[in-house]
């Protein structure tokens, strides 16, 4: 066995998400990601750190140069999936997303984790998350070559990464922005465009997406949820977010507890958001799938564009 190979054996989760996010090559990102990710589900990667080593965590993940970026306001219209080349751009923008998306669950990991002494579930919740992402960048990329592009071939923006430097100091602001703003507008926007692409005719495109993408976003939504609730709670009243937890379980109606908890929580996500996050929220709302994300419309329609 190689030096190498010897330390990646024994290396913590950590050690892992941070070999992950220093990987420039998008494709071989998805893929270490993956195998980084089996081998924590599947017990063979057992320490999420090591208490002793805080190890840094790059501003920037490393990324290949071949994307050209530009300002989010100067991106060409994507169009309706009517042409090829809209379908093609419209793919193009979701792989780009797919990307950074694999980038932000591993960042969660690295930066977050043992800084905010999260329990081992948070690291599970969000190598799935990151596992998910992987696959989807890895589909998706995919299914633009089957369009007759390749991931490159048009500009796009790092608008979320951006966000995520925003809240690099704050595993609240993290989550509120990055699960339940940000992937929380992607299912607001994806049936319409799973519809516009059966109507250009790419069922293929319609079904990865409806099948694969969609489903799996309302669990990465609902791990932001999780995870915002667990630390708005975990020093107030450890007791009542147990409760919590125990109630979600058993799927039991809303007590008098869980509605106390929605309101602190709420509250506190309220501030949150319109401390980090710039502007209104843009109706209309997926309430169906925002809600087995796990949070409903006083969540978010406070915070709305008012009409």
């Amino acid at each position: 066995m190689s030096p190498l190979q010897a330390a990646e054996e024994n290396e913590t989760l950590v050690e892992a998400a941070l070999r992950v996010l220093n990987t420039a090559d998008p494709f071989e990102k998805a893929r270490l990601g993956d195998s980084i990710a089996s081998k924590w589900l599947q017990g063979s990667i057992t320490r999420p750190y090591d208490p002793s080593l805080d190890p840094p965590v790059p501003d920037r993940p490393a990324r290949l140069t071949n994307v050209k970026l530009v300002s989010p306001s100067l991106m060409p219209k994507l169009g309706k999936a009517g042409s090829l080349q809209s379908r093609q751009a419209i793919v193009h923008s979701l792989v780009h997303t797919e990307s950074w998306a694999i980038d932000l669950s591993w960042d969660i990991i690295a930066r977050f984790g043992k800084q905010d002494s999260m329990p081992r579930e948070f690291f599970t919740d969000f190598v799935k998350v990151a596992q998910d992402e992987g696959r989807h960048f890895t589909l998706l990329a995919a299914r633009l070559e089957e369009l007759g592009s390749s991931y490159g071939a048009l500009p796009a923006h790092d608008g979320l990464w951006d966000s995520a430097m925003a809240t690099s100091k704050d595993l609240s602001a993290r989550l509120a922005v990055e699960h339940c703003v940000h992937e929380a507008r992607g299912l607001d926007v994806l049936p319409t465009t799973i519809s516009r692409f059966r109507k250009g005719g790419d069922n293929e495109t319609a079904d990865l997406l409806e099948r694969v993408v969609y489903p799996e976003e309302i669990t990465h939504c609902a791990a932001g949820v999780k995870w915002f609730k667990y630390l708005c709670l975990r020093s107030t009243n450890p007791a009542l977010y147990r409760e919590s937890l125990a109630s979600e379980e058993k799927e039991a109606g809303e007590s008098e507890s869980s509605m106390e908890e929605n309101e602190e929580v709420i509250q506190k996500f309220h501030a949150v958001v319109r401390t980090h996050f710039r502007g209104p929220l843009k109706p209309p709302f997926n309430e169906k799938a925002r809600k087995a994300a796990g949070f409903g419309p006083q969540w978010y329609e406070p915070l709305a564009v008012k009409e």
